[in-house]
């Protein structure tokens, strides 16, 4: 098992200095791992981001939130099948930087829908995905499709729903990307849903309640982590948070940043990984009750 951070984390930015900024500061805070956003794939240094990886040994994912022009669920089949392009280019890239994931809202717009998915939005996105699938699959990269709340989407926002979808989508490199914050606000529980998931799970976020420091909201870890070890899940687990203190105002404003609730990364990141680490070693002991 990996463990790591997302890099808004440290950084809004993935310029070369941003870029550097992160990668050093979550090697530096004790993580296996970094989660790289493609916010921008075309102005993605991808040769750069390769060569930091390699310098400071640390394994990267990638991750993204689809918009309006490139909706999978679009009824306009151009908007849909630009999103198929631009997600074809997003594993170009994680396959250049040697990551092994693309996950994220990679199946519809990250937005507030103001209506339920169609049947004919569902049938576009499951469709684009099971051919993402089979190019992903050549490169050596596996897709997770993140299970976010109702304001961020309207396809996927409980577990079960994300594996009815994956029926749909009907490819085996394809699985479910559970995330403890938005757990928090869809789920009835936090141990259930691993459960459901078992084998079809294959990436996990770890976020608190308010996005702030693990431990002080009211995400109940006890049971996620207890559940991870039943189904002796083995994926990335990974730290997210946002602050606008790091991010910029565009992004703020579409995660809903209204508050901060830290200002220093390196605490956050380094308190988070002894947190993660400590919660998977608890539970490991379980099997020798």
């Amino acid at each position: 098992m990996q463990i790591g951070a997302h890099a808004l984390v440290f950084t809004g930015s993935f310029d070369e200095m941003g870029l550097t900024h992160a990668i050093r500061e979550t090697k530096k805070a004790g993580f296996d791992l970094i989660e790289i956003p493609l916010m921008d794939p075309a102005g993605f240094d991808r040769k750069l981001a390769a060569r930091l990886l390699q310098d400071y040994d640390l394994a990267s994912t990638a991750s993204l939130g689809l918009s309006e022009s490139t909706d999978l669920t679009s009824p306009d089949s151009a908007v849909a099948a630009a999103g198929e392009r631009m997600l074809t280019d997003c594993l170009e890239i994680v396959h250049a930087m040697g990551g092994t994931h693309l996950c994220g809202v990679i199946y519809s717009a990250m937005k507030k829908y103001m209506e339920p998915a169609s049947a004919a939005g569902r049938a576009s996105s499951a469709s684009a995905l099971n051919r993402l699938a089979g190019r992903a699959a050549d490169l050596g990269i596996h897709l997770s499709l993140e299970v976010v709340n109702r304001y961020e989407t309207n396809l996927l926002n409980t577990g079960r729903q994300a594996l009815a979808f994956l029926d749909e989508v009907d490819h085996p490199n394809v699985s479910v990307h559970l995330d403890t914050y938005h757990m928090n606000i869809e789920e009835s529980d936090l141990f259930s849903p691993v459960l459901d998931a078992a084998d079809r799970l294959g990436y996990v976020h770890i976020g608190e309640s308010h996005r702030g420091y693990l431990g002080s909201g009211t995400v109940d870890f006890d049971s996620f982590f207890r559940a991870l070890a039943r189904i002796d899940y083995d994926g990335p687990v990974v730290f997210e948070s946002f602050s606008s203190a790091v991010v910029n105002e565009d992004l703020s404003r579409m995660l809903g940043i209204w508050r901060n609730l830290w200002q220093d990364s390196g605490d956050l990141a380094a308190h988070a990984n002894t947190f993660i680490r400590g919660r998977l070693h608890g539970v490991e002991s379980i099997a020798r009750h």
